[in-house]
């Protein structure tokens, strides 16, 4: 009788050990937990287990029923549930004392260096850059564009428009072939049309231009197999948890390399305090989107720019605003304490793209003390002292200007216009369209001005910093050479940026040197360079420098009164 209470009893925990390792394993497949200790979602799912066997007991062997009532054995249920439960309480109470310890109050100055913040030099550091390489979309006009340029479609190529759509969760912000674009997938529009349309993958993917504001539906030769939309195996996150079944994962960004191929930037997550503490990025995973193809970088190609998302680097530096005297005077006392302000933007400089926001001191919104710029492929971080208005009183002072219009302003980007660091804005119609620009000085937002297009922009603002005093035009010197007039019309313009400075140059249809030669002229020099097109007739008067035998023909003095445009 004993053996086969005994051989019962083994049936029966190989029953319930059975069904927890099948539950279990279909909440491992759907929640994708990692495998790794420093991870939370580990740790719930070891408690989960146990409540599901416990629950599994509970079901099975905790009850004792008769023809008249069902009715539990408690002795029964605590002597088969005794181990489990008492696992999953000290699971919790670790769990609870484990994020504790990690926390800031233990750990104030692990925090604090999270973010390496070195001081910077705005003029020296960020370079001006032509007016033709400024972004001038956010992401809510990219996403309008975006689904714009996929609905032009619809009378050429009409499967493509109802089998699919644009992921308004992606538009990633990257430097694409020198330029700054957002780039974002399809989606298969639901769940049948993505039964009909797994063979081929996904088509292609949407790139917006956010210096043209042209926005284009690129056309893949073999479709995009893998995806945050997919499912089963194919499910991009699916795909990282199998293969990579220890890493923890943050951000998952859709990128181009410089020849269009689609890509998915898969930041690894590591915790540096603690078990569960001083969350930051070691690395990422790229996956090729078409072939599913996968390897882990420590160190990523310098193609990739998005690797530390941007909420986790407004973390850190808030962190280290906070935490610079310890954790009880980020409470108190509050001596030397700096927070991001609200809200943040990128810029592309040096083929990378860089997280921009502005920093106040505590318990101060309505001027900045300063901002910083941190890389998103490095983490290499600059804070740039320079006390001035918070981004939402340049917006604010942007849409003032234009308030008979009723446009709003988008967050604005940080330039350096003429040496001064300048809130660069968009100002969008209700329908999301771009109609005018403006430009706030940081230090002064009242100086303030708009204009129909970025140049008309830029050279409206720099007459008024003249205006106001911020920036001196300095008389053109007099030079020890011989200068010459000429008059003709402007057939061709170009510009490029060299040590900060925006230079010129015009090609006219007349020429005292023949064809191919250029007149030069910087804008710190002359603002009014900004607003000339081709077609205007200008009179110029010019000197030829033989430095070093090499002759330079066309530096531009000055404008003759004469300019007609």
């Amino acid at each position: 009788m004993n053996g086969r209470t005994q051989s019962n009893g083994l049936a029966n925990l190989i029953l319930r050990l059975l069904v927890t390792v099948v539950l279990g394993g279909i909440y491992f497949y759907v929640m994708l937990p990692p495998i790794n200790g420093k991870a939370l979602d580990f740790w719930l799912f070891l408690f989960i287990l146990l409540v599901i066997f416990i629950l599994v007991t509970l079901a099975t062997s905790g009850l004792r029923v008769t023809r008249r009532e069902i009715f539990l054995e408690p002795g029964v249920f605590w002597t088969r549930c005794k181990v489990p439960f008492l696992l999953a309480l000290v699971l919790f109470v670790a769990a609870a004392v484990a994020l504790l310890y990690s926390s800031e109050i233990f750990h104030a100055s692990s925090y604090y260096n999270l973010l390496d913040v070195q001081t910077g030099d705005f003029t020296e550091e960020v370079a001006e850059i032509s007016y033709d390489r400024i972004p001038m979309l956010d992401k809510d006009s990219s996403v309008q564009l975006g689904s714009r340029a996929l609905g032009s479609l619809s009378s050429t190529d009409s499967s493509l428009v109802s089998q699919f759509e644009v992921s308004d969760a992606e538009y990633s912000q990257i430097n694409y072939q020198d330029n700054p674009v957002r780039v974002a997938p399809l989606l298969y529009g639901n769940l049948i049309k993505w039964f009909n349309n797994r063979e081929e993958g996904l088509p292609g993917y949407i790139i917006v231009n956010m210096v043209t504001q042209e926005a284009s539906l690129v056309k893949l030769d073999e479709g995009m197999k893998y995806s945050t939309g997919e499912h089963f195996g194919r499910n991009l996150y699916r795909l990282l948890r199998f293969r990579y079944p220890t890493m923890m994962f943050g951000d998952v960004n859709f990128e181009i390399d410089e020849d269009g191929t689609p890509w998915w930037v898969c930041s690894r997550t590591i915790h540096t305090i603690g078990l569960f503490g001083g969350q930051d990025t070691q690395g990422a995973v790229l996956v090729n989107a078409i072939t599913g193809e996968s390897t882990y970088y420590e160190e990523v190609p310098t193609w990739v720019d998005r690797v530390y998302s941007a909420d986790l680097l407004v973390e850190q530096y808030n962190y280290h605003g906070t935490l610079v005297n310890g954790w009880i005077n980020s409470w108190l006392g509050q001596k030397g304490v700096t927070t991001t302000s609200d809200g943040y933007n990128y810029i592309a400089m040096n083929d990378d793209v860089y997280l921009y926001t502005g920093v106040t001191s505590a318990g101060n919104d309505e001027s900045n003390v300063g901002f910083i710029l941190v890389n998103q492929r490095t983490k290499e971080a600059r804070y740039y002292s320079i006390s001035g208005a918070t981004e939402y009183s340049a917006m604010s002072s942007a849409e003032g200007a234009v308030q008979h219009l009723g446009y709003t302003a988008t967050f604005p980007i940080l330039l350096n216009i003429s040496d001064e660091p300048t809130y660069f804005m968009s100002l969008k119609d209700s329908a999301d369209l771009v109609k005018m620009y403006a430009m706030v000085n940081v230090k002064d937002y009242q100086i303030t001005t708009t204009g129909s297009s970025v140049a008309e922009c830029q050279a409206n603002y720099e007459e008024l910093l003249i205006e106001n005093g911020v920036k001196v035009s300095d008389p053109i010197e007099a030079v020890e050479a011989e200068t010459d007039t000429v008059t003709g019309t402007i057939t061709e313009i170009r510009s490029v940026v060299v040590d900060g400075n925006t230079i010129f140059y015009f090609s006219l249809d007349e020429s005292s040197f023949g064809t191919g030669y250029y007149y030069a002229v910087s804008a710190a020099d002359d603002q009014n360079a900004v607003i000339f097109d081709v077609g205007d007739e200008v009179t110029i008067t010019y000197y030829v420098d033989e430095d070093d035998g090499m002759t330079r023909i066309g530096i531009l003095v000055e404008y003759a009164e004469g300019y007609s445009a």
